[in-house]
This record gives structure tokens, C-alpha cells and sequence, in this order.
């Protein structure tokens, strides 16, 4: 965990480093497109998978892990031809929505974006599967200092537009490489299109359950962006998205370094049925202390701060951080558990529980759009989800307390 988590802070530290470069040479409305544009890729790299990455963790053996793997990466390379064969179309037609269309040709990105995406994902399920965390981490670090550099250096030649969703493109494609060069550290068994297809069926419960709930919580969680950004200006949107790169995003990017080692761990506990509830009890107490520390601190010092390190443009930043700060102390406890129904096999509950979410989180957007209150939309949709959160943990928790220690097969 310390490993894997020393990486994801260095990757978010360089992030976190360029934008004291980043935030001076795009405008608000830049970074506000820019998250409208990156929140559909996030949405449709769940359909890319079928989230079949996560049974590549808990497969009962290696051939079978192989098989999903290699299964899993050609799925993503058929999704990620087909968009970008609509995209040319619905583009030339002008039949995507008005703020795509603001984009014109970098529109097309979202194709390799989401096929960078979604191949890094399964990759490092095969890591993570043989404890190489070194390797996850330095992927993590490359692609994100790759990211970096072409957005500062593409802003700086003036290419607003499309800076920063190709510097997004490369630095994904980096992280790729990264991986594949040390891919033969593995020592993968060879397998069989039949056998992957037949591990694929064996493991339909991801595309059923899993893909669906994920697909349903990311589009969720975007709905700021792929809703109520369309009935407001760029610049709001942009400094809504700011506080999210500064809030939510760290959260999200820690947690997924905890639920890495804590799913493997979980995994290899629960097949030699040995208790679990202790190491998840000393986890969350552990990271909700820290995460309640923390949302003090920034919701007395987040406006000063964002104005004096990047400047007076963006000290509207401040009333966004302290809407989003009881939400991100609650995804601490969340996203790290993410893994527990797909290994007691309870995702199916796990789905209902997130069309609550969503329904919640379109009753407070359809509010905030209602009244004509951007922010009243930013604080009830973060109220929405922070709620949700803890009724995940109790649920999570749970889950594992009734120790029915079932292991996907």
C-alpha cells in the first residue's frame, strides 16, 4: 500500500505542480470544456471494459487471469474503433452537442482516449494481481509528467483548444508504454481465443452487475458536467472543475492505490477464509481522521490560497472546495471498499443502491437548473453523493460482517 500510494502522490504531485503553470496559461473557460469533453471519456471507458479488469484481480487462477486480460483489451480496442468511427460522422453532420462542437476536430480524441484508458486499467490488474506495485507506480508517474509537459508546452504555443485533451491523450499513451515494457516481468501464460472468451463467460457477472453500476455511478458523478454545464457559462463550469481536481480528484486517486492492495489482500483472506472486518474497521477510522483534518483546513484557507497561487481569476474556486469538502471525506471511506461486492458477490445490491444515487443526484441538478442557481446545484448534488457515501460504508461493512465468504469463480 505505502508503495503504491507513494506513487499515485508523486503522479498528483506533478499534476498538482503544473497547474500553478496550467492555471495561468488556460482561462476558466478552457478548463471548462476541457471537463466537459474528459467527464463523457470517463463514462464511456466503463463500456469500453465491461469492467472485466476487476475479475483479472480476483480470478481463481492465472491462465484464467491471462484469459480475461487479453479478452478484456481486444473489447476495448473494438469500443474504441466504433466511437471514433461515430465521432467522424455525428462531427461532419454537426449533430453533437453545441459545446462539443465548440471543439470541433479535438472532439475525434475521445476515441484513443478511451482506448489508452481502458488498456491501462486492464494492464494493471495484471500487476496488481503479482504485487508488482513498483511497476503500477512508475507507470502512473510517467504518464502523468507526460501529460503535464505537452499541456504546459502545447498552452504555451497557443493551442488552447486542444492543449490540454492531447497533452491527456499522450500522457495516457505514455503510462501505456510504461506498462507494456514490463510486461514480460509477468510471465503471462499464453492463451487461446476460446479460452478467453470462455473465462469471459464464466465472469458475466462484470458486464450484468459491475459495468452497470459503475457506468451508472460515473455518469452520476459527471452529471455537473454532462447536464448542468450545459445551461451555464464555461467559466463556472471551470472553476467547478478546478475545486474537483483539487478536491475530489486526490481523494479518488489515493483511494484507488488503497483499493489496489486492500482488493488483493481482501481476495487472498477471504479464499483461505480468514477474517477481514479488523483491517477494514482500523482502515476507515484511520482515513476518515485524516480526510476530517484536512476539510478543516481547506475550508478556512481555500479561498486565500487558490487567489494567491494562481491568481485573482480564480478565487471563485473557493466556495466550490468548501460545497465538495463533506463529500470527499465520506469517498475516503468509500472508494477504498469499493471491491467488497465483487468478491462476496453482492453487486446486483451494490447496483440498486447506486440508481438511488443517481436518482438523488438528478433531483439536485434538475433543482439547481430550475431556480438558475449554478452553486445551489454544486452544493445539493454534493450533498446527494456525500449521503450515498455513508450508506456505501454501513452497507460495505456489513457485508463483510455476515462473513458469506464467496468468491467470484
Amino acid at each position: 500500500m505505502a508503495t503504491l500510494l507513494t506513487g499515485s502522490v508523486a503522479a498528483q504531485a506533478i499534476t498538482l505542480l503544473a497547474y500553478f503553470l496550467l492555471l495561468r496559461i488556460y482561462t476558466p473557460s478552457d478548463f471548462g470544456l476541457f471537463t466537459v469533453f474528459f467527464s463523457y471519456i470517463e463514462v464511456l471507458a466503463i463500456i469500453s471494459t465491461c469492467k472485466y479488469e476487476m475479475g483479472v484481480v480476483a480470478a481463481d487462477t492465472d491462465r484464467s487471469a491471462a484469459a480475461l486480460a487479453r479478452f478484456a483489451m481486444r473489447l476495448n480496442a473494438a469500443v474504441s474503433a466504433t466511437m471514433l468511427v461515430l465521432l467522424v460522422v455525428l462531427l461532419f453532420a454537426g449533430w453533437l452537442p453545441h459545446k462539443f462542437m465548440q471543439l470541433g476536430w479535438v472532439v475525434l480524441l475521445m476515441a484513443p482516449m478511451v482506448f489508452f484508458l481502458g488498456n491501462n486499467r486492464v494492464l494493471a490488474a495484471l500487476y496488481n494481481r503479482a504485487h508488482r506495485y513498483r511497476d503500477i507506480a512508475a507507470s502512473d508517474i510517467v504518464g502523468a509528467a507526460a501529460g503535464a509537459v505537452i499541456k504546459a508546452g502545447l498552452g504555451l504555443l497557443g493551442m488552447h483548444r486542444a492543449g490540454m485533451p492531447l497533452g491527456a491523450v499522450l500522457g495516457q499513451a505514455a503510462a501505456n508504454i510504461g506498462y507494456r515494457l514490463r510486461l514480460g516481468r509477468l510471465a503471462l501464460p499464453q492463451v487461446t481465443t476460446a479460452e478467453a472468451r470462455a473465462v469471459a463467460h464464466r465472469k458475466s457477472n462484470y458486464p450484468r452487475y459491475v459495468a452497470p453500476k459503475d457506468f451508472v455511478s460515473s455518469f452520476s458523478s459527471n452529471l455537473p458536467f454532462l447536464w448542468l454545464a450545459l445551461y451555464f457559462d464555461n467559466a463556472s463550469v471551470g472553476l467547478l472543475a478546478i475545486a474537483i481536481t483539487f478536491v475530489i480528484r486526490p481523494c479518488q486517486i489515493v483511494s484507488a492505490a488503497f483499493e489496489r492492495v486492500l482488493f488483493a489482500r481482501t481476495a487472498e483472506r477471504v479464499r483461505e477464509r480468514q477474517p477481514v472486518m479488523g483491517d477494514l474497521l482500523r482502515f476507515v477510522a484511520a482515513t476518515v481522521g485524516v480526510a476530517i483534518v484536512v476539510a478543516v483546513a481547506l475550508w478556512f484557507f481555500a479561498e486565500p490560497l487558490m487567489a494567491f497561487c494562481f491568481g485573482n481569476r480564480w478565487e471563485g474556486c473557493g466556495v466550490y472546495i468548501r460545497a465538495l469538502l463533506p463529500w470527499a471525506v465520506a469517498l475516503m471511506a468509500n472508494l477504498p471498499l469499493m471491491y467488497i461486492p465483487n468478491i462476496y458477490g453482492t453487486q446486483r445490491t451494490e447496483l440498486f443502491i447506486y440508481l438511488g444515487q443517481l436518482a438523488l443526484r438528478v433531483a439536485s441538478i434538475a433543482i439547481g437548473i430550475s431556480v438558475g442557481s449554478f452553486l445551489l446545484g454544486v452544493r445539493l448534488f454534493a450533498a446527494a453523493s456525500a449521503l450515498t457515501s455513508v450508506v456505501l460504508v454501513v452497507w460495505y461493512l456489513a457485508t463483510c460482517a455476515k462473513g458469506k465468504l464467496k468468491v467470484e469463480s
